[in-house]
C-alpha cells in the first residue's frame, strides 16, 4: 500500500457558468479544511476549438480571480474528441494535460472536501474510482444479459473478464460487474491513464458493437469505459481505506438542494463556512443556486424536510420531494 500520506495533484474541471461556481466552491472547501495540502489544484479548462460553438473557458473575471487566489492552477487543454457533443468527455481529454508521471486524484467539481485528505490509504499503482453509484448502465435487454454485454466490453480489449467479477454477488446482479460513479478516480499518471481512456472512450463510441447496440452512451459513455480503463492497469474496487471518498473526506454533492437533503451535518457546516463571508461570498452571490440555498437560507428549509437517517432508498424520491415544495434547483 502506498504511503497515505503521499504527494498527489487533485484535477477538476471547469467551463463558463455553473462547473466554474462549482470549483471555487471545491478550492474554498479543501483550503479550508486541508491548509497544509502538499499537491496541486489544477482547475483543467476545455479551449475554445471546432468542438466548442462557442468559448468554453471561465469568462467572469472575479470568479477566476478567486478560483487562484483559493490555490487553483487553471490548466488548459484541448477538446480533440468529444467537446460540447459530449461534455463528460472534459474528464477524458483533461488528464493529458497533467503532469506526467505524477499522481493525481480526479473530482467531479460537485465535490467538498470536508475532511484530511492525508488520512486516505492511496495506492496509485492500483487505480480505483467511486463506488457510489446505482445500477444505471447497461440495460438488460432480450437477447443480452448484463454478463453478456460486460464480457463483450472486456473481450473486445483484451482483458480477463473472470478476475474483474466480485463473487459475493449473485450472477446477473448488476453489482457483480465492476461499475464505478466517475465523480473520482485516480491514477499515478494523468497522461497514461487518460490516452487509454480516451482511446477506448473513442472506439466504443465510433462502433458499440451488437452489445451495446440498444445501450445509451450518453450520458454513460465514459462510466461504461472507467472500470475497463481501471481493470487494464492493475485495479478495481476500492479497499477501506479509501472510505473516506464519498465519506468522511469528500462529499460528492450533485445540487445544493441534495445536499441539504441528505449529507452530513459535517458537509454543510464546511460549505457554510468555506462561502459564508467576504471575498468568497461577494463573488459566488452571483450564482443564483448558491444565492438561494446557501445565503437566503432555502437550504436549511429542504434539510428540515428530511431525516438522514431514513432517507427514500432512491434519489428521484427526494428529487420530486424538494420539487413538491418548491426547493429544487440544478
Amino acid at each position: 500500500m502506498a504511503d497515505a500520506a503521499q504527494r498527489f495533484n487533485i484535477l477538476v474541471v471547469a467551463q463558463d457558468g455553473r462547473l466554474g461556481y462549482e470549483a471555487a466552491i471545491l478550492a474554498a472547501s479543501l483550503r479550508l479544511t486541508n491548509p497544509g495540502f502538499a499537491g496541486r489544484l489544477f482547475v483543467a479548462e476545455p479551449q475554445p476549438g471546432p468542438l466548442w460553438p462557442s468559448d468554453p473557458r471561465v469568462s467572469d473575471p472575479a470568479l477566476r480571480a478567486l478560483i487562484e487566489e483559493m490555490g487553483g492552477i487553471f490548466l488548459p487543454f484541448e477538446s480533440r474528441r468529444f467537446g460540447a457533443r459530449y461534455p463528460y468527455g472534459n474528464k477524458i481529454e483533461a488528464l493529458a494535460a497533467l503532469p506526467p508521471g505524477e499522481p493525481f486524484l480526479f473530482l467531479d467539481t460537485d465535490t467538498l472536501v470536508i475532511g484530511d485528505l492525508g488520512t486516505l490509504a492511496f495506492d496509485f499503482d492500483r487505480p480505483s474510482a467511486s463506488m457510489r453509484r446505482e445500477g444505471t448502465w447497461p440495460e438488460p435487454q432480450p437477447y443480452w444479459e448484463l454478463e453478456d454485454i460486460w464480457r463483450a466490453l472486456y473481450d473486445r480489449f483484451g482483458l480477463d473478464f473472470a478476475s474483474s467479477l466480485d463473487p459475493a454477488q449473485p450472477e446477473g446482479h448488476w453489482e457483480r460487474y465492476l461499475y464505478f460513479n466517475a465523480g473520482w478516480f485516480f491514477h499515478r499518471c494523468g497522461p497514461t491513464f487518460g490516452a487509454r481512456f480516451a482511446d477506448w472512450a473513442a472506439a466504443v463510441r465510433a462502433d458499440p458493437g451488437p452489445a451495446l447496440a440498444c445501450q445509451s452512451l450518453d450520458p454513460w459513455l465514459d462510466q461504461a469505459v472507467l472500470p475497463l480503463v481501471i481493470h487494464s492497469f492493475g485495479g478495481g474496487r476500492p479497499g477501506p481505506g479509501l472510505a473516506g471518498l464519498d465519506g468522511d473526506v469528500t462529499c460528492h454533492w450533485r445540487t445544493l438542494p441534495l445536499l441539504f437533503a441528505r449529507e452530513s451535518e459535517r458537509a454543510v457546516a464546511v460549505l457554510e463556512e468555506a462561502i459564508g463571508k467576504g471575498p468568497v461570498r461577494r463573488v459566488l452571490k452571483a450564482w443564483e443556486p448558491v444565492r438561494r440555498f446557501v445565503y437566503q437560507g432555502r437550504g436549511r428549509r429542504a434539510r428540515a424536510l428530511f431525516d438522514r437517517t431514513d432517507l427514500p432508498r432512491q434519489e428521484r424520491v427526494i428529487r420530486n420531494a424538494l420539487k413538491r415544495e418548491g426547493l429544487w434547483m440544478r
